[in-house]
């Protein structure tokens, strides 16, 4: 399974971005997709996820304001991302994984290379 993941950039605080994830080497509409984040210093973690189905679940500071979405005939997973506040700024990842139990998401072990979001002040 290969993760593509374009879409970073540099952008001011209060703006918007899109990202995009292009996967391949698997039959992507069965299975959850997800983008994770990981700030300098923090550990990495869930942004949002969607099922195949389109179900999608968020965090909660994220809610509102992040929008996740997939195209099962592109094989790619997006994430827009509106209102950006300086805190952020991150690396983001896509993963591709399933039901962990109780609506949580399950990571499996396959990871885009990540794409920068810098939300300037």
């Amino acid at each position: 399974v290969q993760l593509q993941a374009s879409g970073g950039g540099l952008v001011q605080a209060g703006g918007s971005l899109r990202l995009s994830c292009a996967a391949s080497g698997t039959t992507f509409s069965i299975y959850y997709m997800a983008w994770y984040r990981q700030a300098p210093g923090k550990q990495r973690e869930l942004v949002a996820s969607i099922t195949g189905d389109g179900d999608t679940d968020y965090a909660g500071s994220m809610k509102g304001r992040f929008i996740i979405s997939r195209e099962n005939a592109k094989n790619t997973v997006y994430l827009q991302m509106n209102s950006l506040k300086p805190g952020d700024t991150a690396v983001y990842y896509c993963n591709i994984g399933g039901d962990g139990g109780s609506g949580d998401y399950y990571p499996f072990d396959y990871w885009g290379q990540g794409t920068l979001v810098t939300v300037s002040s």
